[in-house]
């Protein structure tokens, strides 16, 4: 009798840690991937290239944080103009590093042209500078002018 109330009580005590680590769910900063099976919600590839993917994290109102996954920087940046999170202040924008296993802020990131990216965009992002980096702002430029010229996505900038 003692030994069941023992289990009982380990049970109940590993069902409320169990439930109240479900609900801490990460409200800022990226998300975990399921490599190979999250889909890229502009263009629905699988995230496979783990060199090139981004995310960005939109605040409904009165919800929680959502985050969506990208397989390119391309696709995150032109997803996110055509958004209602466009503007909104609280929105973040993560992308992976060329340089090591690591996310970081893609407003503050650098990126290299020349790199062959899932979706063609051709841009690496990476922490530090250097020559011939575009920043966050030249980047989204370089983006449309790819889009543009190549009709990657059938000319519709807003799909």
């Amino acid at each position: 009798m003692l030994k069941l109330k023992f289990v009982t009580r380990l049970l109940l005590v590993l069902i409320l840690g169990m439930v109240i680590s479900a609900c801490s769910e990460q409200n800022t900063g990226p998300a975990e991937v399921k490599w190979d099976r999250d889909a890229c919600e502009r263009c629905r590839m699988m995230l496979s290239d783990r060199d090139f993917s981004a995310q960005i994290r939109v605040f409904p109102e009165g919800k929680r944080s959502k985050v969506k996954h990208f397989d390119d920087i391309g696709c995150a940046t032109l997803w996110l103009e055509s958004s209602e999170w466009k503007e909104n202040a609280k929105t973040e924008i993560w992308v992976r590093s060329i340089k090591g296993d690591i996310w970081i802020d893609a407003k503050s990131a650098w990126y290299i042209k020349g790199k062959v990216t899932p979706m063609g965009y051709g841009l690496g992002a990476q922490s530090d500078k250097q020559e011939g980096a575009l920043n966050f702002t030249e980047a989204k430029k370089h983006i449309v002018e790819v889009e543009k010229k190549f009709n990657i996505h059938g000319g519709n900038l807003n799909h």
